[in-house]
């Protein structure tokens, strides 16, 4: 125990104030750079207008206000549920502290294959797995469970073989599938220069905390996709900078 300004504190207190930062930092963490965060801001303003309208007795406001704020709860699981279903995902996979373990060489291999796939505008789609398991989107795949190396993911992709048509699934250091479906994201809708491949990486990463590598068919042009965003026109020097990023590198 000791005193600062007069105020007695314990170590409970201690561990009370660090536990609520820590539960306040991993939300900001989750939300930041998603649509929650929008959502978020919107919260406050409500909160503020409502402490306003109180204050100078803007009564028929302040009741409507009320009433939505009682039903806060239930709106909250409605608009977040998404974050909520990543964050108990995390939580109850035990990786809620850790980054997917993705060696250099792994990535090596990754990047040089879709740079490769690139110059021949040959069309592919990877998936890479961090805390988030995939494991709805493996089981509908071909299963694999082999190293990952640049010769056997550009093989994959080739045109007329049976596991070109859907997306690669990487788990660590290994393909754990092939020729899986993913969910197809709303946007893009109208936007020709976007296929299919793109659209479903956006899906898989508005639902996942995983990171999407895509090759353009048409144009052999790379993006990535990561928390419903799309980063296009990607050299080798960009894809291996997200990447890392992506990767807590």
């Amino acid at each position: 125990m000791f005193e600062l300004f007069g105020i007695q504190i314990t170590w409970r207190v201690l561990l009370d104030i660090g536990l609520v930062a820590f539960i306040y930092y991993n939300i900001i963490v989750l939300v930041r750079g998603t649509r929650a965060a929008a959502v978020l801001y919107g919260m406050v303003v409500v909160l503020v207008v409502y402490y306003l309208s109180d204050k100078f007795n803007l009564y028929t406001l302040n009741a409507m206000l009320g009433e939505f704020l009682t039903s806060i709860f239930l709106v909250v699981v409605i608009l977040f549920r998404t974050d909520i279903r990543k964050a108990l995902a995390r939580v109850g996979t035990k990786r809620f502290w850790s980054k997917s373990q993705v060696r250099d060489v792994t990535l090596d291999n990754l990047i040089l294959a879709v740079m490769n796939m690139s110059k021949t505008s040959t069309g592919a789609i990877i998936v890479i797995e961090k805390n988030v398991p995939l494991g709805d989107i493996i089981d509908r795949g071909i299963e694999l469970d082999a190293k990952v190396n640049k010769e056997l993911l550009e093989t994959i992709f080739v045109s007329d073989t049976p596991l070109h048509d859907g997306a690669v699934i990487i788990r660590r250091d290994r393909i754990v599938a092939a020729a899986c479906i993913l969910p197809l994201s709303s946007k893009l809708r109208g936007q020709p220069m976007y296929g299919t491949r793109h659209r479903a990486a956006l899906g898989v990463s508005e639902g996942f905390d995983s990171i999407t590598v895509v090759v353009s068919e048409e144009r052999g042009e790379v993006s990535v996709a990561m928390n419903g965003r799309l980063t296009t026109s990607l050299d080798e020097v960009r894809l291996r900078r997200v990447l890392r990023n992506a990767l807590g590198r």
